[in-house]
């Protein structure tokens, strides 16, 4: 048997003509996405609302008189009774307890007079500077934008959410939910009889604080009948959600709407249904200052 050239190579090689694996690449099927918009949709709203006890920190943007302003707070919360804790980092402190203080909320304010005042969650001096009350902590306002309701005049925001693929937050892999709703505007109402801005804002979804502002209204104010408002039809017109695909709750959401950026929430450090010792909801525990 003759002996090989010693430059000739042994090796086998089998050559592939490139139209051939043009054609194994087009025929071949594409991997399957990790998730549905409705698994993740469904998955995140039964996470929410499974919780008992959330501990969580939330740096908060949102957009006032034309100005974002920048907050961040410690927050602790039970459900089933709702209990709500939160301290900001100027040192003012929050405390809600269902059924008790004839539904106001101890408020430590951390100025002047320096003494705990009880005011109404819903009421204009702890709704100044923000657009959610305290009664909202945690996800509850989430949890609103993907909610399809009879009492909504068009629910077809609620369904424009759609899963669009994974970002990185912090070092960790989350999905992104995102709504892109260019219809987005503010149309003309005629108020009805006995009529609210909380119920208005049921009615398009769109949060009360928009309504107040673009109107010239104070929060408690009562709307005459047949008073026309401008109300925004919808909540955003892009809202980007990013949930974590361990737990399946929300890390950030960011709404923007005509004008660019509404509202930014980043939710760190959460830790779901950990029990919470029933004495951080009280008054006189020894790290609070209420």
């Amino acid at each position: 048997m003759p002996a090989f050239p010693a430059t000739f190579s042994t090796t086998l090689r089998f050559v592939i003509p490139g139209g051939i694996l043009a054609l194994m690449a087009a025929t071949a099927p594409a991997p399957p996405p990790p998730i549905t918009t409705e698994q993740l949709t469904t998955r995140m709203s039964s996470a929410i609302e499974g919780l008992k006890f959330l501990r969580c920190t939330v740096k908060a943007q949102e957009r006032i008189e034309g100005s974002i302003h920048q907050a961040r707070s410690i927050m602790k919360l039970t459900y089933k009774p709702l209990r709500i804790y939160i301290k900001n980092q100027k040192g003012v402190e929050v405390l809600w307890l269902a059924g008790q203080n004839g539904g106001d909320a101890w408020v430590y304010p951390a100025a002047f007079p320096y003494v705990t005042l009880s005011l109404d969650p819903n009421g204009k001096l702890m709704r100044s500077g923000q657009h959610h009350t305290a009664l909202q902590a945690g996800f509850g306002t989430i949890s609103d934008l993907l909610r399809s309701t009879g009492l909504r005049q068009d629910n077809s925001y609620s369904r424009s959410f759609r899963y669009v693929g994974d970002t990185t937050l912090l070092g960790r892999t989350n999905y992104v939910l995102r709504s892109d709703y260019p219809q987005y505007r503010y149309v003309s109402y005629k108020a009805g009889k006995n009529e609210t801005i909380g119920t208005v804002a049921e009615r398009f979804g769109c949060g009360e604080f928009r309504i107040i502002e673009r109107n010239g209204l104070t929060i408690g104010d009562k709307i005459p009948e047949g008073k026309v408002l401008q109300v925004p039809n919808s909540y955003g017109r892009r809202t980007i959600l990013c949930v974590d695909p361990k737990t399946y709750l929300p890390t950030m959401v960011q709404v923007n709407d005509e004008k660019g950026l509404f509202e930014k929430f980043e939710f760190l450090d959460v830790i779901p249904n950990q029990p919470i010792p029933l004495e951080e909801f009280t008054k006189d525990y020894k790290d609070y200052k209420l």
